[in-house]
């Protein structure tokens, strides 16, 4: 099965030819210490409940549909985080002390509010101040199908956000529907059948290559039909996330909603500002997804940023001590990493563990280093080690990207991806507009390339089961208070321009942050994070034309 990313969020399904990436499950906010960890470890070897008060009936006065009084007046009961870990890592995570956890309930169908439920997975770390507290901030790592849990544990057990941030707001995550540990969840594919879809590189153009793509995109959505059902696809798209969002602000007791959002989490942030503008204090978009771009224009874009980001590999490698793997000469980079991919179409190479590096594999692995500039050295050494025929730390950083943990177990994030961007983006049932897409995306991103030509297979979307549920558009929001966007030069997921033009269509501050990574808040850089909790805390918006550099 092909898989096609980057339309709502960063990666998620291969266009065989054209490739789009949704951001690594745990964002990137301690992304090089998990890398450099996981490596290492690769290539050496009934819960108690609490009640806790709402401010729900205020939630429910803020225009909300009566018939969804019950959902707005709930009361969370908070207890241990343990039963909601979903991996080894979230389980090291939810045991620490300081946080708890609490399933919120909400309509599966927004139009149906006394039918079917859902349970949305909530992880709060309260503010270590609570003299000073403000209230709740909400945060969104992207994806879409990243785990908000997952991510707020990260954020509040890790050194890069700002004191100031800890002490006066509750961090709060949440899974959105279908996601990690929320209910019911989207699932399409079992362990192993995941393991053989990124076996399956679908790098044949020929018309029987073409069919027997198609033939894979059709049983995976068969799959995810069969396992999540129809009811559950037609209602997990951002449309109904935000309505769930302001479920959750209101029962959290806060009486306007504090959110920061990363990649497709901004999409989430400016949704929500158009659907309740009124509850609004303070939003924080990180890595923004460009409002007026078609999912085509905006695959063709990432894909040139995420070759924009190899070409600036290529610099460092060549300007190290060492011997770059790709050679002294940055401008002939992409042929030689050309050379050494090309061949694991037909060949893949010996990976350790029984398993091997294939072409799929080798890109993926590539593209998740290529998230930030810090994991340069670590893809410096896959590519050298590639090259004499071994794949073993590139297919383990493609682990990290898929979300598989060293059982073999995979999260839901990238079948999540594509639940959600079906219901999201535009559903492409043209093959001219699929061929053209992909010729584009050849000719801006030559190191994806598999030489054999573009793959023109209409991709699981065209055959979804139901109809998107939103649209790309521009924004329109009146009475919104001022919001604050983030946005990296060098961004490969979410390109620069976006951000400019999400903060212009949103009346917002733009901060502009030179630097080679996806996205850039709550990581530790002063200049950026001392604007963001400002804000926050205090809504002090940056300067105009504040500009800040990563190191």
């Amino acid at each position: 099965m092909e898989r096609r990313c980057g339309a709502a969020g960063e990666v998620g399904r291969w266009h065989a030819g054209a490739v789009t990436f949704p951001a690594p499950s745990r964002a990137l906010r301690t992304t090089l210490v998990v890398l450099a960890a996981l490596l290492t470890a690769a290539l050496t070897t009934a819960c108690t409940t609490t009640a806790s008060g709402t401010g729900a009936a205020q939630g429910a006065a803020a225009g909300s549909d009566p018939a969804l009084a019950k959902y707005y007046d709930q009361t969370l009961s908070w207890g241990p985080c343990a039963p909601f870990a979903e991996s080894d890592a979230d389980r090291k995570a939810f045991a620490a002390p300081d946080l708890d956890c609490a399933r919120l309930q909400v309509p599966l169908d927004y139009a149906q509010p006394g039918g079917r439920t859902a349970e949305i997975a909530v992880l709060r770390h309260r503010a270590t101040d609570q003299a000073a507290r403000i209230g709740s901030l909400l945060v969104n790592p992207g994806g879409p199908g990243g785990s908000g849990i997952s991510f707020a544990a990260t954020l509040a057990g890790g050194a890069g956000t700002p004191r100031a941030i800890l002490s006066r707001f509750d961090l709060v995550g949440f899974d959105p529907r279908g996601v990690g540990a929320s209910t019911p969840a989207i699932d399409c594919l079992d362990d192993k059948q995941n393991d053989a879809e990124r076996a399956d590189d679908d790098t044949d153009p020929s018309p029987a290559g073409v069919a027997r793509t198609e033939a894979e995109n059709k049983a995976f959505v068969q799959g995810c039909v069969s396992k999540t059902g129809v009811d559950v696809l037609a209602n997990v798209g951002t449309r109904d996330v935000v309505k769930d969002m302001d479920v959750l602000r209101a029962v959290l007791g806060d009486d306007k909603l504090t959110y920061a959002g990363f990649s497709y989490g901004t999409r989430i942030g400016s949704t929500y500002a158009e659907a309740f503008p009124q509850n609004v204090r303070a939003l924080v978009l990180d890595g923004a997804l460009d409002p007026e771009q078609t999912t085509i224009d905006r695959t063709v874009d990432q894909n040139e940023g995420f070759q924009d980001a190899f070409d600036a590999f290529a610099r460092w490698c060549a300007a190290q001590p060492t011997p770059c793997p790709l050679g002294e000469d940055p401008a002939q980079a992409t042929a030689a990493f050309q050379k050494l991919v090309r061949p694991l179409i037909d060949k893949p190479v010996p990976a350790g563990g029984g398993r091997v590096l294939g072409w799929n594999d080798a890109q993926t692995g590539v593209s998740q280093a290529l998230y930030i500039s810090a994991a340069y050295p670590i893809l410096a050494r896959g590519i050298a080690e590639l090259a004499l025929g071994s794949g073993s730390i590139l297919l383990r950083l493609a682990d990290l990207y898929y979300d598989r943990d060293a059982s073999g177990h995979y999260s839901n994030m990238l079948e999540a991806f594509t639940a959600i961007s079906c219901v999201d983006e535009q559903q492409i049932t043209d093959r001219a507009q699929i061929d053209e897409q992909n010729r584009r995306v050849d000719e801006v991103a030559p190191f994806r390339s598999t030489g054999l030509g573009p793959v023109d297979a209409l991709d699981p979307c065209a055959f979804w089961p139901v109809k998107p549920t939103s649209q790309p558009h521009v924004p329109h929001v009146s009475g919104l208070p001022p919001t604050v966007v983030v946005s990296v030069t060098g961004d490969p997921a979410t390109p620069y321009e976006a951000g400019v033009d999400l903060a212009k269509a949103l009346g917002g501050r733009l901060i502009k942050v030179d630097g080679n990574q996806h996205t850039a808040s709550l990581q530790g850089n002063a200049c950026v994070d001392g604007a963001v909790a400002a804000y926050l805390t205090d809504l002090t918006l940056p300067p105009d034309g504040l500009e800040c550099r990563l190191s």
